[in-house]
């Protein structure tokens, strides 16, 4: 599975609400969520995902009618200083 990060643009969300939204996130199936980071000041939310395909990844999205700023595939990450393949 490939590793992604999408930013989505929050619209007036509640802390509650962004917690209900992190849970939906995490217990996502085909796609897997992974990691949540919010800024409930400027509306912003970063996930990190694991997905077969970007394609695939998208039409989850679009299903959840979930809409993204940009998303990223993640090719290398940093673990204790050293680039490796993200996994």
């Amino acid at each position: 599975m490939a590793l992604y990060i999408s930013q989505h643009t929050l619209a007036c969300l509640t802390r509650q609400g962004a917690e209900e939204l992190t849970k939906r996130l995490l217990a996502a199936t085909p796609v897997k969520g992974r990691r949540v980071l919010v800024n409930m000041q400027e509306g912003k939310m970063l996930v990190e995902f694991e997905a077969s395909s970007r394609e695939e990844l998208e039409k989850w999205l679009a299903s959840e009618k979930f809409h993204f700023d940009w998303l990223l595939r993640i090719e290398l990450e940093s673990t204790g200083g050293a680039l490796r393949t993200a996994s």
